[in-house]
């Protein structure tokens, strides 16, 4: 009894810590993510730029390309990484991610349909027209392509009891939307199917302040949600039927935790594009740094995590002095990668040679 009593504030102290060593590193990530570019700015010209006391030059590069810039990522990494903890939870499946319910895809037709000016008649010249919008165009489309795969995975929630079964029908859908965004792809000009794979490789830049104030506040309002939604999230670790006995409504938490998560990764594919590995990798990284599954401790961390990841990788992407731009979601898989490979080698069901 008395080794679990000093443990407990032990544990505690040393979560307390990692949160605080986060949220420290997360700073420093934002700090670096706005002083490195293609023209690298020294901590005091920042510094002096966010006082409006440098030139006019410094003083565009930061407020109107670094800083939303670096919003743009800690917003989108602490989304993704809040929502892939929500399915993996939901699903108690370790290789959940935010994009597995086919959002992303759902997203990534809607892009191409406006992109590719894909249709005849009416239909062409309606995306032609928001096509003509320029990234304007883009986000509604992505939207729209998101909200409309949202709408049919929340209507199936209601009608399917088991989770398993919502899962394969969420990458089915995936799967059909890929399957048409590619048939399309062969029947449109390389020109514009170029664009739609420069869409796809995701990216932080070209947000604009106009584009936070809708970013922004959907983040925000989701991400305050997903916390407030915890405890119950935490009865579904150890199954349904546990957290029936706990008298959680578990179709009502399904269905607010596939809002939540749904909502989160559409509105960050819609001003990014599709980020990769984010919402899978980060989650499990957290876990081990923490020490626990508990979401009151694990929701803020995730947060924290994929926020300081989302920004190295955006600081990852520049090449100072060159003024290229590396792929986005170049950077994310290679991050990515070997953390989902250490991750089915832990598991059991690798170890005995069964499916994950």
């Amino acid at each position: 009894m008395t080794v679990t009593r000093s443990a407990r504030p032990a544990a505690v102290r040393r979560r307390t810590g990692v949160l605080a060593g986060l949220a420290a590193l997360t700073a420093v990530a934002f700090v670096l993510a706005v002083m490195i570019g293609s023209t690298p700015l020294p901590l005091g010209s920042v510094l002096a730029a966010l006082a409006r006391d440098a030139d006019q030059a410094t003083e565009t590069i930061v407020w109107t390309v670094r800083l939303p810039r670096a919003v743009t990522a800690a917003l989108a990494g602490a989304a993704l990484a809040v929502a892939g903890v929500q399915m993996q939870t939901l699903f108690r499946n370790p290789l959940s991610e935010p994009y597995i319910l086919g959002v992303s895809s759902g997203a990534s037709l809607g892009v191409a349909l406006v992109v590719t000016g894909w249709g005849g008649g009416s239909a062409g010249a309606f995306t032609a027209g928001v096509a003509g919008l320029g990234r304007v165009g883009v986000v509604l489309a992505a939207s729209a392509g998101a909200a409309a795969v949202l709408l049919l995975v929340l209507a199936l929630a209601r009608r399917v009891r088991s989770v398993v079964t919502l899962l394969v029908i969420g990458v089915m859908v995936g799967s059909a939307a890929v399957s048409v965004i590619t048939l399309m792809l062969v029947y449109t000009e390389p020109r514009l199917a170029q664009q739609y794979i420069a869409w796809g490789l995701g990216s932080f830049a070209g947000t604009t302040w106009a584009d936070l104030a809708v970013l922004g506040p959907v983040c925000v309002g989701a991400l305050a949600l997903a916390l407030a939604w915890m405890k119950p999230l935490n009865a579904l670790l150890l199954g349904e039927n546990y957290a029936r006995t706990m008298g959680v409504h578990v179709r009502r938490t399904r269905t607010v935790t596939l809002l939540v998560a749904s909502v989160l990764a559409g509105a960050v594919t819609a001003f990014c594009g599709p980020i990769a590995f984010l919402g899978l990798a980060v989650p499990h990284v957290t876990r081990l740094l923490l020490g626990t599954a508990d979401h009151r401790v694990l929701m803020p961390g995730v947060l924290l995590l994929g926020a300081c990841v989302a920004l190295l990788c955006c600081v990852a992407t520049q090449a100072p002095g060159s003024g290229a731009v590396l792929p986005l979601n170049a950077i994310t898989t290679l991050l990515g990668t070997p953390v989902v490979i250490a991750v089915l080698l832990r598991s059991r069901a690798a170890r005995m040679g069964l499916a994950v």
